[in-house]
């Protein structure tokens, strides 16, 4: 579970060096376009827990709410080529009391040329009644610590 320490830095960015998988590459050997979110979230779910020591479904138990993407807002800049190293970035850009905004983006392996960009809206909701409900406890504490965006009104 996260606990917030007020004398460590949280960075707000993950990032993870892949390669681009034959599987994932249509036949003029670029990634599917629908690949790209495995890549991300894949990429963030790996991240996550080495960087803030939270396992996202602690989260899930202890508050019994979950984030579900409501939104995704995507941009294919530049293809990613199969057997090609890639980095794949990810932040929390803004919260507020039930939303977050993911940013994911992926470059090259020197980080010289953007290949995608991705944000991706999610509503915090409860498990039972699937109904919005607000960030609270070590969660609020996670956001404030590792996201750019510090209202929460």
């Amino acid at each position: 579970m996260f606990e917030f320490d007020p004398q460590k830095h949280y960075p707000s960015e993950t990032e993870s060096r892949v390669v681009i998988r034959f599987q994932d590459c249509d036949p003029l050997r670029h990634l599917n376009n629908a690949k790209y979110f495995d890549y991300f979230f894949n990429a963030r779910e790996d991240q996550v827990p080495k960087l803030y020591g939270l396992e996202i479904m602690d989260f899930i138990k202890k508050y019994k709410a979950a984030w579900v993407v409501y939104n995704h807002n995507i941009s294919y800049v530049k293809p990613a080529m199969v057997g090609e190293w890639v980095r794949i970035m990810s932040r929390i850009i803004w919260h507020n009391h039930n939303t977050i905004v993911v940013e994911y983006y992926m470059t090259d392996d020197s980080k010289t040329q953007l290949k995608t960009l991705l944000w991706s809206t999610l509503r915090y909701v409860t498990l039972a009644e699937g109904k919005s409900t607000d960030h609270e406890g070590a969660v609020l504490e996670f956001l404030k610590a590792t996201s750019g965006n510090t209202d929460i009104r």
